[in-house]
């Protein structure tokens, strides 16, 4: 860690949240519209568009682990953020040259049409690079720039309150990408869209870069997955090995500078994984040191093996908590463009900006749960919910979206098929959008929260990691499920007024259904930890 006095503190505060004000504006005016870029720019099919946008928002969030891992074991935080705000603007550059140079996107045509000209290989190959390059740019760029900016402060209230700042920067900076960026490239042209998605993404790299002087930069220090995967390796190696119940025959390292001493006794669940720290003939140096990580592991490190091994269940109930809203969120950009989107005389909804609603629902009820919801529930129970609790209450709420959603996508197709000249208004999306937000406001920081709480002190960041990974499966899982949907049944045509997408919103009624009671027979049998 540099030492000097003159780095770190709230005088980088600035650096950090500019430069991240100026990604999320990026990432979101890039990634979040770009079905409706492909359908209208490069004629490609509705669910096509559909599935490379969840693989974009997946990449997205999956790479963040491999920055992490990256971040911690290598580089350190501040190089892997720059090196991935310089991807993400080339990725952006590339998506202003798709619309300025004619040979990198196919002629137009008319939405419908037989007659559309589907992507060159070359066109595909320009286009799925620049998508490769703002996905994996943005992705690790988001969470090493926060870790970068908690590195800054010692105190957890000042972590608290610049996890505050930095995710109130990201929420507002989405909102103005999804509604005055999306307005841009439906109503003015995708370049300017585009260009100002590009330079403000360079204007977040430059911040970036100018507040360099005032970071605190600490030294990799090794990545947590390594140690996980030594565990397990050292727990194979020794699987003949009988297990002692004397606390001397296993491996204990103490570091008197940690707040928290590490474990010193292995603990009785999960006692297979004990034998990593079993110390056996030549597992030792001379000096006491292990000599053979891949075959020795102190008993820290075999506890925290174990509380990663307890809390999956958990962890994996959460996957199908968001693997409908991945779903939802593609499938509604589709609606919105099949619905009448004129509101008044003069504005046109975009359809790309109807992502916005459980964005905007979500920041909302943060904020009535914290000033009104949960001093209520204080002052007349004298406890707060516990983090399962406002866990589960998300899953209900998410079920109860999807079923709105259902039943509003019935109501859409009946009216097409009675009269074909009428459309619905777009307002009719929105409240299984504002459910979705308020169960995201329910279970989304409750994770966060349980996460932090439950796993060791030394796997915090992993905890961050966990999150970003449920996000980046569902992603891929809702792309792989509206493929075979797709394939095996006549639900999701290019046309969706020709097809059951209502059956397909009930079928994620039921497959959440039947998640919310894996998720309680897994939070009723877990066994809380204390770190």
């Amino acid at each position: 860690m540099n030492s000097d006095s003159s780095r770190g503190g709230w005088r980088s505060f600035p650096f950090i949240i500019g430069s991240t004000a100026g990604m999320s504006l990026g990432a979101a005016g890039i990634i979040g519209n770009l079905i409706v870029y492909l359908i209208r720019e490069f004629n490609v099919k509705s669910i096509n568009a559909a599935q490379v946008g969840n693989v974009a928002n997946g990449s997205s969030s999956l790479f963040p682990i491999v920055a992490a891992i990256m971040a911690d074991s290598f580089f350190g935080p501040f190089s892997v953020a720059l090196l991935s705000s310089f991807l993400s603007f080339l990725g952006t550059v590339i998506f202003v040259l798709t619309t300025m140079i004619g040979s990198l996107k196919p002629k137009p045509c008319k939405n419908g049409s037989k007659a559309c000209n589907p992507p060159s290989k070359f066109q595909y190959a320009i286009l799925y690079g620049g998508i490769a390059l703002c996905a994996l740019g943005f992705g690790g760029a988001r969470f090493t720039t926060a870790s970068l900016g908690a590195n800054q402060f010692n105190e957890a209230k000042h972590h608290d309150t610049f996890f505050n700042w930095f995710f109130l920067t990201w929420y507002i900076a989405s909102v103005v990408s999804f509604t005055a960026i999306f307005y841009i490239q439906d109503n003015v042209s995708w370049a300017w869209g585009f260009g100002i998605c590009s330079v403000a993404t360079f204007i977040g790299l430059i911040i970036l870069l100018l507040g360099y002087r005032f970071y605190r930069l600490h030294k990799p220090q090794g990545s947590a997955f390594l140690d996980l995967a030594r565990v397990l390796v050292a727990s194979i190696r020794k699987w003949k090995s009988q297990l002692s119940s004397t606390p001397k025959d296993y491996y204990i390292a103490k570091d008197d500078t940690l707040p928290i001493q590490p474990a010193t006794t292995p603990g009785k669940r999960l006692r297979f994984f004990n034998r990593a720290a079993l110390i056996t003939d030549g597992d030792l140096q001379s000096d006491g040191s292990i000599g053979k990580p891949w075959r020795l592991c102190t008993v820290q490190q075999v506890e925290n093996f174990k509380a990663i091994i307890g809390i999956l269940p958990l962890w994996s109930s959460s996957i199908f908590l968001s693997v409908p809203i991945g779903i939802q969120g593609s499938m509604t950009v589709l609606q919105a463009l099949a619905t009448d989107r004129q509101i008044g005389q003069h504005f046109n909804f975009p359809a790309g900006s109807i992502s916005v609603i459980p964005l905007i629902s979500t920041s909302i009820f943060l904020t009535f749960l914290d000033r009104v919801v949960w001093p209520a529930w204080n002052k007349f129970n004298g406890k707060s919910p516990t983090t399962l609790q406002r866990i589960g209450t998300g899953h209900v709420l998410n079920v109860v979206g999807m079923a709105v959603s259902a039943l509003v996508e019935s109501k859409r197709l009946k009216m097409i098929h009675s009269n074909p000249s009428t459309t619905m208004s777009v307002l009719w999306l929105l409240p299984a959008l504002v459910l979705v937000g308020i169960g995201e406001s329910f279970h989304f920081p409750a994770q966060v929260a349980f996460y932090y709480q439950q796993l060791p002190q030394s796997l915090r960041s992993t905890s961050t990691a966990m999150i970003s990974m449920i996000i980046g499966i569902s992603f891929y899982l809702s792309t792989a499920l509206i493929d075979q949907v797709h394939k095996s049944t006549d639900w999701l045509p290019d046309n969706i007024n020709e097809g059951k997408l209502d059956h397909f919103y009930w079928m994620m009624v039921f497959i959440g259904g039947i998640n919310f009671l894996y998720y309680l027979l897994c939070s009723t049998s877990y066994k809380h930890t204390k770190m």
